[in-house]
């Protein structure tokens, strides 16, 4: 069955269009290149005028595939050296789900704001 990794975090709301495009040479890469990964995408939403909630989700075949990328123990969140930059909150851990159904896959750009 496979696993859904999320991460959740805030960053400024200026700087959102510049950390996704970070997130997406980065961690998504990072994701992508892992033997396991059955894809991953970030999704982005302004709480007000200042921040925005940033959450990456991860599907992953299983628990090895997901400590082969985040190391142990497998819900611990992996940071990334200019993370500090942009990230007002930087939890700990992350959460882990039994995944049912499927996915279509998609490759997108963001939208322009």
């Amino acid at each position: 069955m496979p696993i859904l990794r999320e991460w959740r975090a805030e960053i400024r709301r200026a700087q959102s269009d510049e950390y996704v495009e970070y997130i997406r040479t980065t961690g998504l890469a990072d994701y992508r290149n892992t033997p396991g990964n059955l894809g991953a995408m970030i999704a982005v939403h302004d709480i007000d005028q200042e921040r925005t909630e940033v959450v990456t989700l991860s599907l992953w075949s299983s628990w090895d595939a997901i400590r082969a990328f985040a190391g142990e123990p497998p819900d611990q969140a992996r940071y990334y050296p200019h993370d500090e930059q942009y990230l007002l909150t930087r939890p700990d851990k992350v959460k882990h789900y039994e995944a049912f159904g499927e996915l279509l896959a998609i490759e997108s750009s963001p939208p322009r704001r």
